[in-house]
């Protein structure tokens, strides 16, 4: 495999620069890379020394990296529902992980069973999101990986939400497995009238535990990335489309076809980490960091390949490309974050709203338009990110023009908070419009954040900490009773920004 990188893309407020998102007529393409659970340290342009990401590094040097970039929370739903809605998760409805296909009834696949319902919490069908802003203006749709917005058979499945090609995971729980019994297709094209499972033939003949395991081959790395390939050579010039690439490396199961990738990190580690959890579908391994490092590189090679596809199509220079993660790093499965990011760079991991948990690598790349090799350290969150789409393909009127009439009738507010941040993107940073503040909540852990300018506070179970990242990025040493002013107003912006929500509730600051 080739390793290369992804185009990311902006859309939103600054409505007086959409006339300038693109040069022609022709609406730009954009392709969004989301990667899971990949830590802020884990490649080589933020400073990786162990785990090869040369298509990443190149993507960076060819584009824009952000060294302030956050994602919309701790953990994959609530994060891409941020992503998706243009709401951080005060407002959004999804603001952690809600199953259910906990408690279903089981079906046959082969010699094994399987839920018969599988999923999350939907989405709030009845507020706009990002693939149906785009659809409506004239772009067509995929999305290659994890949805996690909603169960199968719900009001928010990837058919019913602006998506024309689908083929991966609806459920998160599934994507726990990387030889899964089946996964979830759904194609406009071919006629589909709803999300349908593939099953995975060769995949079912043989058991999910031990060492029957094993024996499975069909990756569901490689079949979503064929997939995404696939979709791509399919698109002409001419017609603009949206590709949401939501991999599932390298979360969890530290598990991965036993080929070149993964041989080069085999013996390389003088210490080795085991781990798994067959109750959560993490398959056991003894080399977890090889495992881990491994997983890194192979989607280095995933993105190689999409940039190289882009080239040889003629579709690069209209098409922005985004590379990101949905949070920062797991420990599940055997993995070690602390391992690979020896520095200690950042305090936290997935789950908590310290900045190891939410802070992300972004790297942003259209050549002729994103200066190369630009480094920016503008704060913004995944939120921001439908504005910006919304300016990149030159779509006005954000946010009024998607506003939900029949809420604002009934006296409901429709929130959008997002902040286009094409201006950045476009090398214009004096037109950038500025968060006064960052917000994030995270009912599992009962943790909320706010960050404004240099200043962060972080409460958990009601108990408030006040760090200078400035001066402490490590977030040690809490400074609210020297100053009662900042840590006040702070809460205020907790009270003022969280809607409460009866599904996810969450303890406020005492």
């Amino acid at each position: 495999m080739n390793k290369n990188k992804f185009i990311l893309l902006s859309c939103s407020a600054a409505l007086g620069l959409s006339a300038n998102a693109q040069n022609s007529t022709e609406k730009p393409n954009i392709l969004f890379i989301l990667c899971d659970d990949m830590g802020y340290g884990d490649l080589g342009c933020y400073g990786q020394q162990l785990i090869a990401t040369p298509h990443l590094d190149q993507m960076a040097a060819e584009g824009m990296r952000f060294t302030q970039a956050y994602s919309g929370s701790p953990v994959s739903a609530p994060s891409r529902a941020t992503f998706w809605t243009g709401q951080h998760t005060g407002h959004t409805h999804i603001r952690s992980n809600k199953e259910y296909w906990s408690g279903t009834t089981m079906v046959d696949y082969g010699v094994n069973k399987d839920y018969s319902l599988v999923g999350q919490e939907p989405l709030d069908p009845e507020h706009i999101i990002i693939p149906e802003i785009l659809k409506q203006n004239g772009y067509t749709t995929g999305l290659f990986g994890k949805w996690g917005a909603g169960y199968e058979g719900s009001a928010s499945t990837p058919d019913k939400r602006g998506i024309d090609e689908f083929y991966g995971y609806i459920c998160q729980f599934q994507a726990h497995a990387y030889y899964p019994n089946f996964l979830n297709s759904y194609s406009r094209s071919a006629g589909d009238t709803c999300v349908s499972r593939i099953t995975l033939e060769e995949n079912v003949q043989h058991g999910m535990t031990g060492t029957e395991y094993e024996k499975r081959t069909q990756y569901s790395g490689d079949l979503i990335h064929q997939k995404a390939l696939e979709w791509l050579d399919k698109q002409q010039a001419g017609t603009p489309f949206a590709g949401f690439l939501t991999y599932t490396l390298p979360h969890a199961e530290l598990y991965q076809p036993n080929d070149s990738i993964l041989l080069a990190y085999k013996g390389l580690f003088c210490e080795e980490n085991s781990g798994g959890d067959e109750g959560s579908r993490y398959h056991p391994t003894d080399i977890g960091h090889a495992q881990f490092a491994a997983m890194i590189t192979r989607l280095d090679a995933y993105v190689g390949e999409i940039l190289t596809k882009l080239k040889e199509k003629g579709l690069e220079e209209n098409t922005i490309v985004i590379f990101t993660s949905d949070n920062g790093p797991h420990e599940e499965g055997g993995a070690d974050p602390d391992f690979f990011n020896r520095d200690g760079l950042l305090r936290g991991i997935k789950q908590s709203t310290h900045e190891g948990g939410i802070r992300v690598p972004f790297i942003a790349r259209w050549p002729g338009k994103i200066q190369a090799g630009a480094v920016s350290d503008l704060q913004f969150a995944f939120y921001d990110l439908m504005p910006t789409f919304c300016d990149v393909a030159g779509i006005t009127g954000y946010p009024d023009a998607f506003r939900n009439k029949a809420k604002t009738e009934a006296g409901e507010t429709d929130y959008f908070d997002g902040i286009s941040i094409y201006p950045t993107l476009m090398g214009q940073p004096d037109k950038q419009v500025k968060h006064e503040y960052l917000y994030w909540e995270f009912n599992t852990t009962q943790m909320l954040a706010v960050r404004k300018g240099d200043w962060k506070l972080v409460v958990q179970n009601g108990q408030s900490r006040l760090y200078d990242l400035a001066n402490d990025l490590h977030e040690d040493r809490d400074v609210a009773s020297r100053n009662p002013k900042v840590l006040n107003e702070l809460k205020s912006i907790i009270r003022k920004e969280h809607v409460d929500n009866p599904t996810f509730p969450i303890t406020m600051p005492r």
